[in-house]
């Protein structure tokens, strides 16, 4: 299974693996020696265990799990550069089937933790230094931990159940094409990535054909993709609230990110009640951009400054010169990952769609995928993938469980780059009609990384509602279609096709959830850039220590050093004051 050479191939994965075969093999030998060993510590768990014997476990998986991180990586890497490509998706398989069985074998340790009694609990953290978190992150799931034959049955049945369902949408979706007319000229065979571009075309005509033309695909295979979506949804249900009794389908993501209820609850009210400032800012986009009437297709379009183009190496200078002004570390960490080849920047049929970096490990230097197409977007990309890149590099002195932020602040170091170039882009500006294409973007990124993502997940608290209740995929495209009309109001048209759009949206095939956490990183970052323009460079240290802790605490605990509160409605609401506050500004050039 040696992984072909691939000049479209533009990241080098050697790093991780040379020869995937022969290391497979030769890996797989010596991570089962080591789980033997971690095996051996099963007649040693008691209560009075030595605190210097429960450490020298924690270290050994500690060992065990760098390794099939890595082993994993490679695998989701090599998939993603062509999710057509056999050997990839067979080497996938395989790698997810050997890191299922190795956590099984070691669960019982996992169990044995959460159930152990608070005070000798409470001994061994004192002595468990940077694992800490993660131990504590482990005991708050203890009321909905199963038995040890009941969780890894869970755990191998989900390769071949939500994670196959889960590669199945990939494989699905990345493999679609399109067609679409501009000018007198038919593209065919345009992927995803490709037909986006439209739009955002200066033409009207072309930006309603571009939606039109995805969403005919997506319909074409509406029957199928939402039978996957309600297999994930029923099997989100039966696992979470059937076997292990949580009290809702999104409190199982709030457990997992250590985000309070109430916290989440805030968040989402106030996205909702704040949705008239995009309604307004959607009119006056409309009457800057010559748009007679405001309808779904219009919001993302162009406007004057978007027709710069520019190559990957001229956008990772921009960014990267942005980064540099800020801090010299952060484009120092950012500069490694271009360096060292760690960037799958190009355009290419199968490859999976929109961006992401992947940590590995720590001291391993992070991974980004982008569909870079040149536009001004894609530089913010970059900016925002490399941002996620440096938040894991500052944070590589933790242990392998406590590197990677909980997911609410994940989106911190990514956000903050962007705001980042922005401000650089707007300040090298002189030109007003310039300056005021830049700030429709940035208003634009932000509805789009905020707004949006809030009633993504209103949609997915109602869809695993119907879905519980039999409901049908008539009746989620109707609950979709009346949240995106509640979300624009009647500033914005909803055509309806758009009822399929909840179809294209990965993360909630993926990541039930999931999407809050931008809602939760954009406004906070908007706070916290506040702090930056009104402190300084007094404010850059205190900023890249709140990287470098990585997942070490929790969120709330890390924000408190910032007088943060996340329950505070008062709090998210600051975020939507500076957004306010750049309507205004655009307005005001109007």
């Amino acid at each position: 299974m040696k992984r072909p050479g691939s000049k479209s191939a533009s990241w080098n994965l050697k790093d991780l693996l040379s020869d995937p075969a022969r290391e497979l093999e030769g890996l797989r030998k010596e991570v089962d020696g080591q789980v033997r060993r971690f095996e051996e510590f099963r007649g040693r768990l008691s209560p009075d265990i030595p605190s210097d014997t429960f450490l020298e476990a924690l270290r050994l998986a500690d060992t065990i799990v760098r390794t099939t991180s890595r082993l994993g990586a490679y695998a989701y890497l090599w998939f993603s550069e062509n999710t057509k490509d056999q050997q990839a998706r067979s080497f996938k398989a395989i790698v997810e089937e050997l890191q299922a069985e190795l956590a099984n074998r070691m669960l019982f340790f996992d169990l044995w933790w959460q159930k152990l009694d608070d005070t000798n609990a409470a001994r061994l953290l004192a002595r468990s230094g940077d694992y800490a978190y993660h131990l504590e992150s482990l005991r708050r799931f203890r009321e909905h931990a199963l038995s040890e034959p009941e969780e890894k049955i869970v755990n191998v049945k989900s390769v071949t159940g939500r994670q196959a369902v889960v590669g199945l949408y990939e494989i699905l979706t990345s493999g679609l094409s399109y067609r679409l007319k501009v000018k007198g000229r038919v593209h065919i065979k345009l992927t995803r990535e490709d037909l986006m571009v439209y739009v955002r075309d200066p033409d009207a005509r072309v930006r309603e054909a571009a939606y039109r033309e995805l969403f005919r695909v997506y319909a074409v295979n509406a029957d199928v993709i939402s039978d996957i979506y309600k297999t994930l949804v029923m099997d989100w249900k039966q696992e979470n609230l059937g076997l292990r009794k949580h009290r809702s389908p999104i409190g199982v993501r709030n457990l997992s990110n250590d985000i309070p209820e109430d916290a989440v609850d805030a968040l989402l009210n106030v996205c909702a009640a704040n949705a008239g400032v995009f309604q307004h800012y959607f009119k006056l986009k409309a009457r800057l951009c010559r748009i007679r009437k405001m309808s779904r297709h219009h919001i993302y379009a162009r406007f004057h400054e978007s027709d710069k183009r520019y190559t990957f190496a001229k956008g990772s200078h921009m960014v990267l010169d942005a980064y540099r002004g800020f801090s010299p570390r952060l484009a120092d960490l950012a500069g490694r990952v271009l360096d060292e080849r760690h960037v799958d920047a190009a355009v290419r049929p199968g490859k999976v769609g929109g961006a992401y970096c992947y940590s590995v490990l720590p001291q391993t230097t992070p991974y980004v995928l982008l569909n870079f197409k040149g536009d001004v977007r894609d530089v913010a990309t970059l900016a925002h993938e490399l941002g996620h890149a440096v938040h894991g590099m500052l944070a590589a002195d933790h242990s392998v469980f406590t590197f990677h932020s909980a997911l609410p602040l994940a989106e911190t170091a990514s956000v903050f780059g962007e705001r980042i170039l922005s401000d650089a882009l707007m300040a090298a500006e002189r030109d007003t009609v310039v300056k005021q294409g830049l700030l429709i973007r940035q208003l634009d990124d932000v509805y789009a990384t905020i707004l949006r993502q809030a009633y993504f997940v209103r949609f997915e608290r109602e869809a695993h509602r119907i879905i519980g209740e039999g409901g049908t995929m008539d009746d989620l495209c109707g609950v979709y279609l009346s949240e995106l009309r509640h979300q624009f109001g009647r500033a914005v048209a909803i055509p309806d096709e758009f009822r399929w759009e909840w179809l294209t949206i990965p993360h909630i095939f993926a990541s039930p959830f999931y999407c809050y956490a931008y809602s939760f990183g954009n406004l906070l970052v908007l706070a916290l850039y506040g702090l930056y323009k009104a402190q300084g460079a007094s404010f850059v240290p205190r900023y890249l220590d709140l990287l470098a802790a990585g997942g070490s605490r929790s969120p709330e605990s890390l924000l408190k050093d910032f007088g943060v509160d996340i329950r505070s409605e008062a709090f998210w609401q600051t975020g939507f004051e500076t957004i306010k506050g750049m309507v205004r500004e655009l307005e005001a050039t109007a």
